[in-house]
């Protein structure tokens, strides 16, 4: 049997899986760097708070050895081996003399305040959450649009394309089968040539009943005729028109001829045939489904 693909034009069921894949990485990867910024810049500190107005005693009364301050933030050393380092944190605005400190002899190292880098990283801290946000309410958008896309496409049509391979199917490639290949001949005539027919009146067939058991070629010898021919060929399975819901067989029959029109002269192989054209049964619920 044909081992060929048929040809599937770029945005089918497996580009559109793969963009969707791609869209949660990326808000997956949004959450993970803004997890990681907000833990960086708001873990709390290890060392032990104290109160400003503590310091301020202690410092007056000689029991601190040395003071750090780095903007509003002061990191304390006590007098003593094994003393833990402590932090306060003093009013803005103003210097530690000014807010109190009179030991004149204790040892105050004042780092120059960062004030674009705590600015910059304030605003992060600040616009990250609506980041966040963002990139949510966009991938839930795209979610739901790919969903719309699903609904919509029930009613379209499933029928497979072919004509765009480098390597058409012709009758030499069909071992046996003699004598229809000499009957789909003429089917070939008309569709290469049908000016020359419509010229003496002749009518082009509207189609081709193939009857046989399973394996015996069909699905072949309709794609040597349109192979021979140098037309479109639609492949699609009877069982397809076949749905619970009334009205999306019909649906998909109008966009399979609308699909067809678009690419005339073409052919169209409907596989199975026998699943839309026998009679009517009883269906589910003592009812009938679409044939």
């Amino acid at each position: 049997m044909d081992s060929k693909k048929p040809f599937k034009k770029p945005g089918g069921g497996d580009y559109n899986r793969r963009r969707g894949f791609k869209n949660i990485g990326f808000v997956v990867l949004i959450i993970l760097i803004g997890l990681v910024v907000f833990a960086a810049y708001r873990q709390p500190s290890n060392l032990k708070q104290v109160a400003f107005s503590d310091v301020i005693n202690r410092a007056n009364n000689g029991e601190i050895q040395s003071i750090e301050v780095n903007g509003n933030e002061l990191k304390i050393t006590p007098k003593g081996e094994g003393e833990p380092t402590e932090v306060s944190y003093k009013e803005p605005g103003s210097s530690i003399y000014e807010q109190g400190l009179n030991n004149r002899e204790l040892e105050v190292n004042v780092k120059p305040e960062s004030n674009a880098s705590s600015t910059w990283i304030n605003i992060g801290i600040s616009i990250l959450p609506v980041i966040l946000i963002t990139g949510a309410l966009f991938f839930m958008l795209r979610s739901a649009q790919g969903q719309g896309n699903q609904a919509m496409s029930f009613g379209k049509s499933r029928a497979r394309l072919y004509g765009n391979e480098k390597e058409k199917v012709t009758f030499k490639d069909i071992a046996g089968t003699e004598e229809p290949k000499q009957d789909l001949e003429e089917v070939v005539e008309f569709l290469r040539f049908p000016k020359k027919f419509e010229h003496v009146g002749a009518r082009i067939p509207k189609g081709v009943l193939l009857v046989g058991p399973p394996g015996t070629g069909k699905t072949m010898l309709a794609r040597a005729v349109a192979g021979e021919a140098g037309v479109p060929f639609f492949s699609i399975s009877g069982s397809e028109f076949v749905e619970m819901f009334v009205g999306v067989g019909a649906s998909r029959v109008r966009d399979l001829f609308a699909k067809a029109k678009k690419n005339a002269p073409c052919i169209i192989f409907i596989d199975e045939i026998d699943a839309v054209g026998r009679k009517r049964g009883s269906g589910m619920g003592g009812g009938h489904d679409e044939r």
